[in-house]
């Protein structure tokens, strides 16, 4: 399996990427999210120092409507009850009938029936983007997995032949997070390394990472190359937040930073 590179370790990510950030930033598109209740805010905090503009729309009777208004969706079960149910079904329903692109955030299934079934069901409105760490996309490609929590016990590279099977099967590009991640539509495999153990003791980091994806769906038409490079820039942001952090509390602020302050003079050959 050919695996191409985004970026070498601990620099910045190639032109293709850079010229994704500015255009997103240019076009402030508007993002939908469907996310759990932990992470809400630092979610929405997330797209405002990227350059997007979030909408935390959630209720049964709006989603519908919203859903085809913004650029991209995002859907994470995190958290979700039999009361969330009906509006991340009737959202995916609205994007897939408008073509709206959307990310599906699957946290967490495998482990548990309730949530598993909900994401049988929500993949029949064919998400564009699939963002799982490696145990959620082994789990959902049905292979043995076993998971602790919301937390992956696999690392990204084993789950790469799952990520390529289900690519195929469902029509969606997967993004498999870890401290690499892998990025594949079935046939390609781009790898994202970068990444930052600490990124996983703040709570919301790789949920915020499928907001990200759904902000570059907004304004590249090809998933593959919107989810390297929300990926990309994620794992610069926190790479670069986390070598001037002491711990989890000061890293979830310098990201918000990295994450606004990358690009911004000191990066673009052109000074945009």
């Amino acid at each position: 399996m050919a695996i191409q590179h985004t970026m070498s370790y601990r620099t910045w990510p190639n032109p293709l990427v850079v010229d994704d950030l500015f255009r997103l930033r240019e076009a402030n598109p508007l993002v939908h999210c469907v996310t759990n209740l932990v992470v809400t805010n630092f979610t929405a905090n997330v797209l405002l120092a990227l350059g997007a503009s979030p909408a935390m729309v959630v209720a049964k009777e709006e989603v519908g409507q919203f859903a085809p208004i913004a650029s991209g969706l995002l859907i994470n079960v995190g958290t979700v009850t039999s009361n969330d149910v009906d509006a991340m079904l009737s959202a995916a329903r609205a994007a897939d009938q408008a073509g709206t692109p959307w990310v599906l955030d699957p946290v967490a299934v495998g482990a548990l029936t309730f949530r598993t079934d909900v994401v049988e069901q929500l993949i029949t409105h064919h998400p564009t983007i699939i963002r799982g760490n490696a145990s959620e996309i082994l789990a959902l490609a049905g292979e043995s997995s076993t998971a602790k929590g919301a937390d992956s016990t696999a690392d990204s590279a084993d789950a790469l032949g799952a990520a390529r099977e289900l690519s195929v099967r469902s029509g969606a590009v997967i993004a498999v997070t870890g401290v690499v991640d892998y990025v594949t539509d079935g046939e390609e495999v781009i790898a994202v390394p970068g990444s930052h153990d600490l990124l996983t003791k703040v709570t919301g980091s790789g949920c915020a990472l499928g907001a990200i994806l759904a902000a570059f769906l907004g304004v590249e038409d090809s998933a593959l190359r919107a989810a390297v490079s929300g990926s990309a820039v994620f794992a610069t942001a926190g790479e670069r937040a986390a070598r001037e952090s002491r711990g989890p509390g000061s890293l979830a602020v310098a990201l918000l930073d990295h994450l606004y302050l990358l690009g911004r003079g000191d990066l673009d050959p052109e000074g945009r």
